[in-house]
């Protein structure tokens, strides 16, 4: 069952390997990588208008340069188990035209042999964008959860993308009981490897009683409560923030704010996106900023699992 945008030439291979929920990524290993890498991106705000500019960033040209450097570094490392665009794929209200953009702008990914997954943005709405990507919707999450949720199931790990969209263009987040219960049956399916969730909204603790606006996932607590509970979560990839960086929640879980490829909202951080290798026991993220002078770029993080 599609759940994914794929290859052409890998399709007739997912239709026959893929569970209702997940697809079992064998691209690194038949490249012949040791740790395989991920191509990751986030908050793309792509507009219907290619040459529209917001802060200064022309959103569509900035996605263009991504998917360049993308296959530039594929060229010397292999190529990336998948590609993935996480949240805010869309310019404000993720409008049918918005992804009329957007898609062929990736598709130089998919003509490569590169997988590439999207999930939902607080800027997304999942009407407009199955129109465009129909090949992307997952019948049984879409009617008993109301989501746009993949599994992947990947060499080193596995890949879990929810959807944090609550309302469209509105500021918070939020994955909801019907998804949590979703992710954590999910879970407790793949114990027996590390677990990666993927969201497009970061955790946002609220002192009890406090009346200050959500900006993050209204739900925060439930949902760290649940990744807390399963051992064998090691981190939770998110943007929203526009904000690179990274962090520790309690129990050693690695939370990795994914810049930018759009605009910023502090001219000192990067855009850009990131290159995440996976090894047995940790992942390394390496910034790729567009701007080449920016301190951060090129430097690697290492995230070593700690649980």
């Amino acid at each position: 069952m599609p759940i994914s945008l794929l290859p052409n030439n890998d399709r007739r291979a997912f239709l026959l390997t893929a569970t209702l929920t997940g697809v079992a990524a064998a691209t690194g290993t038949a490249f012949g990588k040791e740790d395989p890498w991920f191509a990751l991106m986030a908050d793309t705000h792509v507009d219907a208008d290619p040459k529209k500019e917001a802060r200064g960033v022309i959103m569509a040209e900035n996605l263009e340069r991504a998917v360049r450097e993308i296959l530039d570094e594929a060229k010397s490392s292999g190529l990336p188990e998948f590609s993935l665009i996480n949240g805010d794929c869309a310019y404000l209200k993720g409008l049918k035209p918005d992804y009329e953009t957007l898609r062929p702008r990736i598709q130089p990914l998919l003509d490569a042999g590169i997988p590439v997954h999207l999930t939902m943005g607080n800027h997304d709405d999942r009407g407009p964008f199955y129109d465009l990507f129909p090949e992307a919707r997952n019948p049984d999450t879409d009617t008993a959860v109301g989501k746009h949720l993949t599994v992947i199931e990947s060499q080193k790990a596995n890949w879990f993308l929810i959807d944090t969209l609550q309302i469209v263009d509105n500021v918070t987040g939020e994955l909801g009981e019907k998804q949590r219960e979703w992710l954590a049956a999910e879970l407790d399916k793949r114990s027996g490897k590390p677990a990666i969730i993927v969201g497009h909204h970061y955790p946002q603790y609220l002192p009890e009683g406090s009346d200050a606006r959500v900006t993050g996932l209204a739900d925060t607590v439930e949902f760290m409560d649940l990744l807390l509970s399963k051992p064998w979560v090691k981190a939770y990839v998110y943007g929203h923030s526009h904000n690179y960086g990274f962090k520790e929640a309690s129990g050693g879980i690695h939370l990795i704010n994914q810049p930018p490829v759009s605009y910023l909202f502090s001219e000192d951080r990067p855009n850009g996106w990131l290159k995440a290798n996976l090894s047995g026991d940790g992942m390394a993220v390496t910034l790729r900023a567009f701007d080449a002078q920016h301190p951060e770029n090129g430097a690697a993080t290492n995230l070593p699992w700690k649980r």
